[in-house]
């Protein structure tokens, strides 16, 4: 009877922990959105959103998506979440090629401190050289203000953007460390819902002026729910190699039986981080040349412009970079989290070998394979369902509500958050569960 009254002790225990956590996230997201409606001082709201309907189908549409919609009405936010996941870009590079940085992170928590902290002071560089380029930008075009001085608009404007791109770098570690999920994501994942409402009443407001045909609209329905489960497939989808354990003399009792467990190997081992990456890496020079463009005259104004043009959305260029850069980063950042050597070494040193290979670098060798073979289907179908919606939007003329890569991102978030729900309630449970069999057992004793 005592050890059954526990358990509801520990699940009201984990569901009140569980609900703090949701608190936190829910009021952070709060925060975040309200602060995508405050403007940056100076700038004419009317003026940027003009500009937005205008370039609607331009890698602008991409910068707001991903901003939440902050970039739109240029608030404080509208840096967003990118200078930040640059600066991590750049950094897990370094530290994958430098080996200063590779011996700090070896060093433990004090080292991981050493380098997010690292990473911080870059994000404040890049946040910086965005912000003013863009207020630069906005500046040349005429978006600010008239009567303004340009050097107390710059200066405000500027730290106004910067700090906002602090505040979201700030705000995603405190979802990390006190929320549930990736920080990052979950902000990502906030901005994409918050234009969810108003992209599916466009397409019925399009649908009752006859601009989309309602059996469009369907069959529109149908392929996304069809994506959602292929994703959701794919995501779950695993290589699963079998591991045995050795066996072991136990006393007088004579060979225990051996052991058979399983290593599972997922087939997209990077989740979405790599889409996220190749996103940021693309908009950001992009978004550069585009603001450049507009503030520069002459030819070098005009370059910029056809560059950043090559490079926006629905263009063959942007289909390559984009392709090559998610396969690109779905490999890299795999080596960076899984260590097939490691493993192999960790089976040996535990008494366990796959059969029919040998403990050590061939099984090392035999698990580096399998990875390999499991990246390149993970980043074809990575690349494939983040490229497909936008080739349908623009070469075939066909409205889609969610991007490929805002899709991917909201359903391997959801995911990874019910995931992380479900290991945090069954955590409590078990941990309750085995501090009671350990006073019982230290009492009969």
């Amino acid at each position: 009877m005592a050890t059954q009254g526990s358990l509801p002790l520990a699940n009201q225990k984990g569901l009140g922990e569980l609900w703090a956590r949701l608190k936190f996230l829910l009021l952070a997201i709060l925060i975040y959105r309200v602060g995508t409606h405050i403007p940056v001082p100076g700038i004419d709201p009317e003026q940027v959103a003009n500009l937005f309907e205008q370039n609607s189908g331009t890698i602008l549409g991409m910068v707001n998506m991903f901003s939440g919609g902050a970039f739109e009405r240029m608030s404080i936010l509208a840096l967003g979440i990118m200078p930040y996941i640059s600066a991590s870009i750049i950094m897990q590079m370094m530290t994958a090629v430098t080996p200063s940085l590779e011996a700090l992170k070896k060093e433990g928590e004090a080292g991981r401190r050493k380098i997010s902290q690292y990473t911080r002071w870059l994000t404040v560089a890049l946040a910086l050289v965005q912000a003013v380029v863009t207020v630069a930008g906005m500046a040349g075009s005429g978006y600010a203000y008239s009567g303004l001085h340009p050097m107390s608009f710059h200066i405000i404007a500027v730290t106004s953007l910067v700090t906002g791109a602090v505040f979201m770098m700030w705000l995603g570690e405190q979802i990390t460390e006190r929320g549930i999920g990736n920080g990052i994501s979950m902000l990502i994942f906030a901005g994409i819902v918050a234009g969810l409402p108003s992209a599916i009443g466009q397409a019925f407001e399009s649908t009752r002026q006859g601009d989309l045909h309602p059996l469009m609209l369907l069959l529109l329905g149908f392929a996304a729910t069809g994506i959602v489960w292929f994703v959701v497939r794919m995501e779950r989808g695993q290589r699963r190699i079998t591991i045995q354990y050795a066996r072991k003399q136990v006393g007088r009792q004579g060979h225990v039986a051996q052991n058979t467990s399983h290593l599972p190997l997922k087939v997209n081992m990077a989740g979405v981080i790599p889409v996220i990456f190749a996103s940021s890496i693309l908009l950001f020079p992009a978004s550069i040349a585009q603001w450049s463009g507009s503030a520069s005259e002459g030819k070098t104004g005009e370059i910029l412009q056809d560059l950043a043009l090559m490079i926006g959305p629905g263009q063959p260029l942007n289909y390559v970079i984009f392709a090559v850069l998610i396969i690109a980063f779905c490999f890299i950042y795999t080596a960076m989290i899984y260590n097939p050597k490691e493993v192999a070494d960790n089976l040996k040193k535990g008494g366990a070998y796959i059969p029919g290979i040998r403990p050590g670098e061939q099984s090392a060798r035999y698990i580096d394979n399998i990875l390999t073979r499991l990246t390149v289907v993970g980043s074809l179908y990575i690349a494939a369902v983040a490229l497909l919606p936008q080739i349908l939007i623009y070469s075939a003329d066909i409205p889609v509500l969610l991007g490929g890569t805002s899709l991917l991102i909201v359903v391997v978030v959801v995911m990874d958050f019910m995931a992380q729900v479900q290991s945090h309630l069954m955590s409590h449970q078990y941990d309750s569960v085995l501090k009671k069999a350990n006073l019982q057992s230290y009492g009969r004793r």
